[in-house]
C-alpha cells in the first residue's frame, strides 16, 4: 500500500478532479468525484467552518461518539473506471471495514484527520501524472489536467493485458517448441 494525501481539488464546469499526492514518491493519482463531495473536501482544507455540520461532518461524529475511531482509508481496487474505497473503523480489539466511494472516504479521512492508502493495484491499473517541479513542468501539467478525460485514467489497461497474454502465449509457444521426443535430426 502506498500512503497519499490531497493535492488538490480542481473543478471544471461541472466535473470534479481530486489529485491524490504519493507520499514518498513523484505520482499524482486523479479521481473524478462529485462536485457536492469535492466542496466538502475543499471546505475543510480551505478551514471554512459552517454554521450547521454537512454530511461527512455528520458520519464522522457519528462514528466518534459510537465509540468507535476512524483509522484509515485505502482505496482499496479501480474496475472498469469506478473506483472502490473502504473506510476502516475500530473500537477496542473490534475492527470493521466499511465500503465506500472514495470520495466520500477521502471526505471523511480529512475530516478524521486519518492516513489515507492506495493499494498498488490500482495505481497499476490507472493513468498518474508526475508532480510538477518547474515552470515548465507547472504547465504541462496544467495542459495535461485540461485535457485528461475520465477514460484516461483507465488507459493502456487493455494493452497490459493484451501485451501479457502475448508474452504468455508466447512463452506457451517456445514449451512447445521444446516438448520432449522431438529430436535435431541434423545431427
Amino acid at each position: 500500500m502506498i500512503q497519499v494525501k490531497v493535492y488538490s481539488v480542481a473543478t471544471s464546469g461541472t466535473e470534479c478532479v481530486l489529485l491524490l499526492e504519493e507520499a514518498d514518491g513523484p505520482r499524482l493519482l486523479p479521481i473524478w468525484i462529485g462536485m457536492a463531495e469535492g466542496q466538502a473536501i475543499a471546505l475543510k482544507f480551505a478551514d471554512i467552518v459552517l454554521p450547521r455540520p454537512m454530511t461527512h461532518d455528520l458520519l464522522v461524529n457519528t462514528i466518534e461518539m459510537l465509540g468507535y475511531k476512524i483509522d484509515q482509508v485505502i482505496i482499496n481496487d479501480l474496475k472498469g473506471q469506478t473506483f472502490y474505497a473502504q473506510i476502516h473503523i475500530s473500537r477496542d480489539s473490534v475492527r470493521h471495514a466499511v465500503d465506500s466511494r472514495p470520495s466520500d472516504a477521502i471526505a471523511v479521512a480529512v475530516r478524521a484527520k486519518c492516513p489515507i492508502f492506495v493499494e498498488d493495484k490500482v495505481f497499476e491499473k490507472c493513468h498518474t501524472v508526475k508532480k510538477p517541479i518547474s515552470e515548465d513542468e507547472v504547465k504541462k501539467f496544467k495542459d495535461e489536467i485540461k485535457n485528461l478525460k475520465p477514460q484516461d485514467i483507465v488507459k493502456g489497461l487493455k494493452d497490459k493485458k493484451a501485451e501479457k497474454q502475448k508474452e504468455a502465449d508466447e512463452e506457451q509457444e517456445g514449451r512447445q517448441d521444446e516438448s520432449p521426443g522431438e529430436e535435431d535430426e541434423s545431427a
